[in-house]
């Protein structure tokens, strides 16, 4: 499996991106992905994350400002980042993890670095005031 993000760069505070991820030979029925970042202090956060059954969840900080979303056809993960902030400042990384149970048996959030098991190099965001 090769996560490989792209779309990062520098923009002014108020810009957007848009960044990309293909999941080269990741192919499961069950799965979550989503985009991290590092947060001080502990371990990267989840930003927004999508499961098998295309729900979505976001941590606080980006909710209506950033929209995860998924190409099935393409199997690449996306995350549109809107308003972007100061402090949206971040290398941000694509993650994928397979169930080996339907999702629907899941009970974690996959919004935890720890529920991951492929990781991409990641994408340099950065944000001026």
């Amino acid at each position: 499996v090769q996560l490989v993000e792209s779309g990062g760069g520098s923009v002014p505070a108020g810009g957007s991106l848009r960044l990309s991820c293909p999941a080269l030979g990741f192919t499961s029925r069950d799965y979550c992905m989503g985009w991290f970042r590092p947060a001080p202090g502990k371990e990267r956060e989840g930003v927004a994350t999508i499961g098998s059954n295309r729900n979505t969840r976001y941590t606080d900080s980006v909710q209506g400002r950033f929209t995860i979303s998924q190409d099935s056809a393409e199997n690449t993960l996306y995350l549109q980042m809107n308003s972007l902030k100061p402090e949206d400042t971040a290398m941000y990384y694509c993650a994928s993890v397979r169930f080996y149970r339907p999702y629907s048996y899941y009970s974690g959030s996959c919004l935890t670095e720890s529920e991951y098991t492929y990781w991409g190099q990641g994408t340099q965001v950065t944000v001026s005031s």
